[in-house]
Parts: structure tokens; C-alpha cells; sequence
């Protein structure tokens, strides 16, 4: 097995040297997704589904398994669309054997998400989402779901805990004659595998990123915690905006990750913390392009 096929640093930046297997390549999602992602010159290589090994979708191997998938060829990145029942083993399949896996899936148990998080620290494996619309580097491909022709490639890191915003920010970005080095959305969910600190990192030392934008929504704390990593190790500068600031205590928000309590979570909390570790926080998110163009 080789794990570490072009270091785990250079695979957050997909590049030429990612190798993508598709788990649940046959079922309705993974074979819409993997057209798409194919039509986006992304190296997919393989696809499981139990079952239907020695089939082929596409022109693209389907295995049982990513333990038959390794022992014919080389692989190092998954992404995952497995229903949430079955994606802990899914998961768990691919961070013992690669060094990226994308997990699109919704509805995952939270407890699950712990165990996914929790043993891709242990083995060294990345892990995005779940509940993620994935990666992409314009140019160069997409684990994920996202619509390539809204993006262009380009110098602004876009990463992101709301996946409609990611699609709009993206957009606009393009709009306004600017590009993407690679935008990443964290995933939805109360627990998620990479964290903001983890891919502003990434931007900080991608010499292709010369700005970022992050995009937060209330509940939890991981924007407060994204500020304060931003006041010691970033460099770059930042633009956030902050979904679902008209929300009242106690009210769900979209999705799993957005619930307040008390003062905690807030879009007031996260705006004041992000203000003070130096971030433009942006109004209306179709200000993050704007502001983004006197930046650069």
C-alpha cells in the first residue's frame, strides 16, 4: 500500500498526483457526481460498490472494496457517497488506506462523525465533512459537487461551513474578474473532520492563495476559534461573512451546525471576534467579491 503518495500536504491543493476512488460509484448520486467530475479532467481511477466488482461505470473500474482497489493500483484520495447508515464503514475504509477522503453524505449520526474525525487524526488522514459540497481547484479538479462553471481559476482561498454561500461567494468572485485557488467547504455538521484553522492554514502556506475568504454561520464555536488562529498565524488578509445573523436564540438554522444557545454562537459573538483578530467582516456576502477587488 502506498500512503503516502505526494504527501499529505500537497492533496488538500488537489493536483496531478491525486488518485480518486469513488465509494458508491454506481448508486444515483456517485454516478451523476462522477460524470461531472470526470468532465472536470479530475483523475478518478476507481469506484466501489459492494457487489459489483468487475463492473465498470464510465470507462472507471468498480471494485468491492478499496482493499481489492489497492491491490491493483495506486490510490490516494476517496470521496464518499454512501448512504449514512453504511458511511462510518465507508469511512473508516478509506482514512486506514489513504491520505484524503471527501465525505458528501448527510444525516451521519453525530456520534459516527466523532469515531470518522477522531480515527483520521489517529491515521494521519484528512478528512473533509461530512455533509460537505467538497473541494475544488479551478483548472485542475473537483472532489465534490459543486458547479465547476462558476468557478475560475485564480488567487482567492474560499473555504466555508454553509454550502448554498460557498456557490453564491464563488460566483461572485468570478464575476467580479477575479478567480479561486481553491475553494473547500468544512462541511455542515456539528462535528466535521478538517476544521477553518486547519485550511486557513493551508491557504497561509499555498503560494497560489494571495487572499482568503471565509464564510461562517451561527451555532457552535468554530468561528471564534477560527479568529483566534487567525490573529497569531495568519499572514494573509481574511474577508468573513457570517450566514444567519437575523436568527433568534434557540433557533436551527439550515442545517445540523447552526444552533445558538444563550450568547454562545451568535452572529454578534463571531463578528466581534473575527473584527478583533483583524478579519473584514462583510455585511451581505455579495460584499466579500467587493471588498476582496480592493484587496488584491
Amino acid at each position: 500500500m502506498n500512503h503516502n503518495l505526494g504527501g499529505v500536504n500537497k492533496l488538500i491543493f488537489l493536483d496531478k498526483d491525486t488518485r480518486c476512488v469513488v465509494q458508491g460509484i454506481t448508486g444515483k448520486q456517485g454516478s451523476f457526481h462522477t460524470k461531472s467530475m470526470m468532465e472536470y479532467d479530475t483523475n478518478i481511477v476507481a469506484g466501489t460498490s459492494p457487489g459489483k466488482g468487475g463492473q465498470e461505470f464510465e470507462g472507471v473500474p468498480v471494485y468491492n472494496s478499496i482493499e481489492e482497489v489497492t491491490e491493483e493500483m495506486d490510490v490516494n484520495a476517496s470521496i464518499i457517497f454512501i448512504p449514512a447508515p453504511f458511511a462510518k464503514d465507508a469511512a473508516f475504509e478509506a482514512i486506514s488506506q489513504l491520505d484524503l477522503t471527501v465525505i458528501i453524505t448527510e444525516h451521519i449520526p453525530v456520534h459516527d462523525s466523532m469515531e470518522i474525525a477522531q480515527y483520521g487524526k489517529q491515521m494521519d488522514c484528512k478528512v473533509i465533512g461530512p455533509n460537505t459540497p467538497g473541494i475544488i481547484t479551478p483548472g485542475v479538479g473537483k472532489l465534490g459537487i459543486m458547479p465547476a462553471h462558476i468557478f475560475n481559476p485564480g488567487d482567492i482561498g474560499i473555504v466555508s461551513r454553509s454550502g448554498t454561500l460557498t456557490y453564491e461567494v464563488a460566483s461572485q468572485v468570478t464575476k467580479a474578474g477575479l478567480g479561486q485557488s481553491t475553494c473547500l467547504g468544512i462541511g455542515g455538521d456539528p462535528v466535521v473532520g478538517m476544521d477553518f484553522a486547519e485550511v486557513l492554514q493551508k491557504f497561509e502556506n499555498d503560494k497560489d492563495t494571495k487572499a482568503i475568504a471565509m464564510i461562517g454561520e451561527i451555532g457552535g464555536n468554530a468561528e471564534e476559534q477560527a479568529a483566534e488562529y487567525i490573529a497569531e498565524n495568519i499572514t494573509k488578509p481574511v474577508v468573513a461573512y457570517i450566514a444567519g445573523r437575523t436568527a433568534p436564540p434557540g433557533k436551527r438554522m439550515g442545517h445540523a451546525g447552526a444552533i445558538i444557545e444563550g450568547n454562545a454562537g451568535t452572529a454578534e459573538s463571531k463578528m466581534k471576534a473575527l473584527k478583533s483578530a483583524g478579519v473584514e467582516v462583510a455585511e451581505q456576502p455579495s460584499q466579500i467579491a467587493s471588498v476582496m477587488k480592493e484587496l488584491l
